[in-house]
């Protein structure tokens, strides 16, 4: 890196930037073990549950002894999801094409997100700055390299994308975590659901409502993957229709 403009402490640790100790004993604590330990909590129990005192616990120390390593949740915070991302599918190869480079971008990240339901209870108050989440961009804004798009388009694409995951992955998990509450299946909860609007709804008041009770498609639980197949599938759609506009205007 040229510029030295003074990067916050999380993100020269993220970078490797910050200065580890080379002499004397082995410290008992670390980055790595502080950051660990908090993203165990965060799988078990959900971010709210993370804190610099329970961290603390959960390593047998102080919650002193962590302000040596991190400055605060926040800086912990950014740590835990560089770690959490995980790295990123390969880049596009040569015989692929663009469509499905991003169907693979988008399937990684919704796997990542399914194995990290704490990530998405993380507020958003900041763009992404770290290695690893810089790189799924660079991922995914290779697999439009020859798409005629715009700079500002691709972009546009990938936060379009990335908003449907997000979006997925929180609606799935919260019905899979209100049946778990219920001690139901997710086709319990929707046969129950189903059983409950034939008698709410009547056809003189919600025709096109009781079409679909109907038809059935109320009566169980989709596979998790259904909905999120047909929307991405439909998005890609709608960019692929772009894609071959700027590639007529640019040929013509």
């Amino acid at each position: 890196m040229t510029d030295t403009t003074p990067l916050p402490g999380a993100l020269q640790a993220a970078w490797g930037l910050k200065e580890r100790p080379t002499r004397g004993p082995k410290p008992a604590l670390s980055i790595d073990k502080i950051v660990d330990a908090a993203v165990a909590i965060a799988r078990a129990e959900g971010f709210a549950a993370v804190s610099m005192s329970r961290v603390a616990g959960a390593l047998s120390t102080s919650a002193m002894s962590l302000y040596r390593y991190v400055a605060n949740k926040d800086e912990l915070t950014i740590l835990m999801m560089e770690v959490a991302a995980g790295e990123p599918p390969a880049p596009r190869t040569p015989d692929e094409t663009w469509r499905a480079a991003i169907e693979r971008w988008a399937w990684a990240m919704l796997r990542m997100l399914r194995e990290e339901r704490w990530f998405l209870q993380v507020p958003i108050s900041s763009p992404p700055a770290t290695p690893r989440q810089l790189a799924w961009m660079e991922v995914g804004l290779r697999a439009l390299v020859g798409t005629a798009l715009t700079e500002t388009e691709k972009m546009s694409v990938l936060l379009l994308v990335n908003g449907f995951v997000r979006n997925d992955a929180t609606l799935m998990g919260q019905i899979l975590d209100g049946a778990r509450a219920a001690g139901r299946t997710p086709d319990a909860m929707m046969a129950e659901y189903s059983a409950l609007l034939r008698i709410l709804v009547q056809p003189d008041r919600f025709p096109m409502l009781r079409r679909v009770i109907d038809d059935g498609v109320m009566n169980q639980a989709d596979h998790p993957d259904t909905e999120f197949t047909f929307g991405l599938a439909r998005i890609l759609d709608g960019v692929e229709a772009l894609v071959t506009s700027r590639t007529s205007t640019a040929a013509g």
